[in-house]
């Protein structure tokens, strides 16, 4: 499977600063059905902490991700999904 190596930057601006100024766990952009960008904090968010540790992903969907595509096609939404995905600490 070939993967688009062209991501766009504002893409992963996006879901860095979704990550860092909204203080989500995980911020991820559907680009297509078999491509995403995905910014995943390690660590919960701390007063003590000096650092932010993030990992970004850019490549193809995990379950979860690949549950929320079929719906997405099944309602008719068309990719670039606009709305960023996020999953907040509990």
């Amino acid at each position: 499977m070939k993967i688009n190596p062209k991501i766009a930057r504002k893409d992963i601006a996006r879901v860095v600063e979704a990550t860092l100024g909204l203080g989500a766990r995980r911020a991820t952009v559907f680009l297509g059905p078999k491509q995403v960008v995905r910014a995943t904090r390690r660590h919960k968010p701390d007063g003590r902490a000096n650092y932010v540790e993030l990992v970004l992903t850019v490549g193809v969907p995990n379950y979860r991700e690949r549950e929320f595509v079929r719906a997405c096609q099944k309602a008719g939404e068309p990719f670039p999904v606009k709305k960023i995905q996020l999953k907040w600490y509990k």
